[in-house]
């Protein structure tokens, strides 16, 4: 398996940070994009942050727009999500892959947000 291994999550009450880490196992020129999802209890897996590998543009699903920061540190093949005012719905597991060529699908990173 070549897979991405996240990490960074916990437990953190409403309105607290947290800061997600993504290791990409390798460089791919193929790679677009490397994207940030998350999958809430009982929903799919959804898009959360973007983030394009030649000009590092950003982008966010609204409701995280303001409170996400999706970034890279290209020398260490590894990708963050920073996470402020945090709120309970925002509890999930936490993935990352590249776009449009995903690496096989990591363990996920739990983050719970209590009130």
């Amino acid at each position: 398996q070549v897979q991405v291994v996240e990490s960074g999550g916990g437990v953190v009450q409403a309105g607290g940070s947290l800061r997600l880490s993504c290791v990409v196992p390798r460089s791919d020129r193929r790679i677009q994009a490397m994207a940030w999802y998350r999958r809430a209890p009982g929903k799919q897996r959804g898009l959360v942050a973007t983030l394009i590998t030649d000009d590092g543009e950003t982008g966010y699903a609204d409701s995280e727009k303001g409170r996400f920061i999706i970034s890279r540190d290209s020398a260490k093949k590894t990708v963050y999500l920073q996470m402020n005012s945090l709120k309970p719905e925002d509890t999930a597991v936490y993935y990352c892959n590249a776009v449009p060529y995903p690496f096989d699908w990591g363990q996920g990173t739990q983050v719970t947000v209590s009130s």
